[in-house]
């Protein structure tokens, strides 16, 4: 199974790193030698908000080729939306992959006639910007929708990476991913 997970220059930091994290312990306490989580991006290395630098491991295009692609968010997504040759570096196929962004990022699926028809959530600041492609926003956290799914709010990358484990290695592997980052007391209830 592969992930892709989509960054650019300026990226919110915790809506790659969380994600990267989460996903990456499938392979390394699931036991899923199968399991490969890659970050891609426009060019070999992005700086992130906060000014780290962080390698790809492949370009955008390669995003066609992945069994989930999450989306990143950060300031230059405003910018990117409106860049034809970006977007059409990115080929998706809701049909067959499962497709999530976090905050901002929302606003890439929209860019590409992804949210048609759908119900989505975003960041509170980017609300009117995706209201604009004509989505039904809602306030809420996480949102599913067939095979895609929206996240608001950093913490809500959890939801958005444990919907893929879920979707692409089953609920008993959610539960042993979240048993290796509960905080101490409680493992036992997931």
């Amino acid at each position: 199974m592969k992930v892709a997970l989509i960054i650019w220059d300026e990226f919110t930091d915790l809506d790659l790193f969380l994600p990267w994290d989460l996903l990456n312990r499938v392979r390394l306490y699931g036991g899923r030698s199968d399991w490969e989580v890659n970050i891609l991006g426009t060019k070999k290395e992005h700086v992130s908000d906060a000014g780290m630098v962080i390698s790809t491991s492949g370009m955008l295009e390669e995003a066609s080729r992945a069994d989930a692609v999450l989306f990143t968010s950060g300031k230059k997504v405003p910018e990117l939306i409106n860049d034809p040759s970006f977007l059409s570096r990115i080929t998706l196929n809701p049909d067959q992959q499962f497709i999530g962004a976090m905050c901002s990022g929302t606003l890439m699926l929209a860019a590409l006639g992804l949210l048609e028809n759908r119900e989505a959530t975003t960041y509170p600041t980017r609300r009117e910007m995706l209201q604009a492609y004509g989505v039904t926003v809602v306030d809420r956290p996480f949102v599913i929708q067939d095979r895609i799914a929206t996240a608001a709010g950093c913490l809500a990358a959890i939801d958005l990476s444990t919907w893929v484990i879920r979707s692409l290695a089953g609920e008993d592997m959610v539960s042993t991913v979240m048993q290796t980052v509960a905080p101490n007391g409680l493992q036992q209830a997931l």
